[in-house]
């Protein structure tokens, strides 16, 4: 529960410290007086944002602080996972720069507006009169039922299932999407591949094949080219291995005379060597060489298959072409293993369709089982609220549609008189009749919810008279098991408090104040009189007063 609220440089406060008390607390003031500037306040403390126009003097800070009391409620756990210090009473501030820029603690750790948001969720609850008209959204409707049907943790695990259905579903469509697209060039590249595949390249063997091309192609020159070397080199009177041997003789008589005669003689010897080589190689080449026009025509063939395969495919060498073979290979296999994929991936899916199909099955029994305990508990208590004919015709309708929340839809039909046929809410129901529907809805919660506060800004729109004392009967018993707030205009309402505040509006030096104030029983007297007649307040407006609140 919240036990205290400082604002500081906020709207029209300059400067506000207040104590709250747990039980039933009221909170009345004139139109204008500042009852939603107390609201914005703790609407900042909770997470709302905020900007510039929040600060009463533009030239200072404003600091918003709230102090709520928490060891009942279990929120430890919430603590430990934002890693923030835990206290049972725990401090939230708020501060809104100069600048426009707004930082936020929780027990003097800095946190985002999101993680205030989220640990608002666990500590107050402010109705107000836009959320009564939200009462005949389907949303709203669905989680009033399962607050009652329990349902909570089933429709957690539902919807984790359910991110994670909607994930693998829209992976599968990407998938089968890419099936689809790629079912004609995957058929071009298959056929591309296997053109690649059957011309059996090997890197490097392109230069090999121009090779042998040549040397077929010129055979018979080069056959005469290798003869006519091989009779110059043996020929035996003339030939160079004759002379060769002749020189080598003439400088072998006189190598013993001198180093530069023996260098001389032995360069020689060793070109007599290599040249016996030579011809031994030209020897062989010549035998070697032969006139194989079929092997010219399958090296031709080959080398315009590859020409071909480069023009093709824009390179200019084997290797190139071998990268694309092996790219068109990891392609098709890549498309292959999509099949399994889609295969794998909807099974996966069935699976958790299947899941998904259980766990609303039980948010559907839980709801089939809540709807009547919540419509004759709306009946019971809205009977005493001047409804004695009120009827409703809730009906769950089950759907093929995985929903945020399971797989139902709802109709949540009201009817308030005898005769009359029912209708959806926000076409059939009163100003009046919403308030007093929400409020028992509330007070339903109430029993269901471990929040610690309830605010209510002027729940009794519509109401007056002995259906306004009756709905201060019921908040008031609401606050035997959580800390409510009212703001309320009614004196039927405010006598009912445990403790009675008091918005005001002031003119101090041409500046415009708002203060709230706990009012003593005397001035509470005067207060509620004053609600019943107006300014002037007469002696039957006092005895009325003090009725109300005896």
């Amino acid at each position: 529960m919240i036990t205290s609220l400082s604002i500081k440089n906020y709207a029209l406060i300059e400067k506000l410290a207040i104590d709250f008390s747990k039980g039933f607390s009221i909170i009345t003031g004139e139109t204008g007086a500042g009852k939603s500037i107390i609201l914005g306040a703790i609407g900042l403390v909770l997470g709302k944002r905020a900007d510039l126009t929040s600060l009463k003097n533009k030239e200072e800070k404003c600091v918003i602080e709230a102090q709520f009391e928490i060891s009942k409620y279990n929120l430890k756990e919430f603590f430990e996972a934002n890693d923030l210090d835990y206290e049972d009473e725990t401090i939230i501030r708020r501060e809104i720069l100069p600048s426009g820029k707004s930082r936020a603690f929780i027990n003097d750790s800095p946190v985002n507006l999101q993680e205030l948001q989220d640990l608002s969720l666990f500590l107050i609850d402010i109705h107000s009169q836009q959320q009564t008209q939200e009462l005949s959204d389907e949303t709203v409707q669905f989680k009033i039922i399962d607050a009652i049907a329990d349902n909570g943790e089933t429709i957690l695990a539902y919807q984790n299932l359910l991110k994670v259905y909607k994930s693998e579903k829209s992976k599968l469509n990407a998938l089968l999407k890419k099936q689809s697209d790629s079912g004609k060039e995957q058929e071009y590249n298959t056929f591309l591949l296997n053109e690649l595949v059957s011309a059996k390249l090997k890197s490097g063997e392109q230069a090999e094949l121009e090779a042998d091309f040549e040397k077929l192609n010129n055979v018979e020159i080069i056959k005469e080219s290798i003869d006519k070397s091989l009779v110059i080199a043996n020929e035996e009177q003339f030939g160079v291995f004759h002379n060769l041997n002749e020189i080598k003789n003439a400088l072998q008589k006189i190598a013993p005379f001198s180093t530069e005669y023996q260098n001389l003689f032995e360069r020689v010897t060793s070109i007599a060597i290599e040249f016996d080589d030579i011809s031994k190689e030209l020897q062989n080449a010549s035998e070697k060489l032969l006139n194989d026009p079929e092997q010219l025509e399958l090296v031709s063939q080959k080398l315009q298959l590859i020409f071909n395969l480069q023009k093709k495919h824009h390179v200019n060498t084997v290797d190139e072409l071998l990268q694309i073979q092996a790219d068109l290979g990891n392609t098709l296999l890549e498309l292959d293993n999509i099949e399994e994929e889609i295969e794998n991936l909807s099974k996966s899916i069935e699976q958790k369709a299947s899941e998904l199909d259980a766990y609303a099955a039980a948010i559907h029994k839980n709801r089939t089982n809540a709807i009547p305990v919540l419509s004759n508990k709306l009946i019971s208590i809205l009977e005493t609220l001047g409804m004695p004919n009120v009827r409703f015709n809730i009906e769950l309708l089950p759907s093929e549609t995985y929903f945020q929340n399971g797989k139902d839809e709802l109709q949540f039909l009201f009817s308030a008189n005898k005769g009359t046929d029912f209708g959806l809410l926000k076409k059939v129901a009163s100003g009046g009749e919403m308030s007093r529907i929400m409020l028992a809805v509330k007070a339903i919660l109430a029993q269901y919810s471990k929040l610690p506060t309830l605010i209510f800004d002027e729940i009794d729109t519509g109401v007056s008279g002995e259906i306004a004392i009756r709905m201060g009967e019921i908040m008031k018993e609401m606050s035997t098991k959580m800390q409510i707030f009212a703001i309320t205009h009614l004196p039927q309402i405010a006598a009912k408090g445990d403790s009675h505040f008091k918005v005001s509006k002031a003119t101090i030096d041409d500046d415009t104040q708002s203060e709230l104030k706990l009012l003593s029983q005397d001035e509470r007297v005067i207060e509620i009189a004053q609600m019943l007649s107006g300014a002037v307040v007469s002696d039957s407006a006092l005895n009325h007063a003090k009725a109300l609140l005896n």
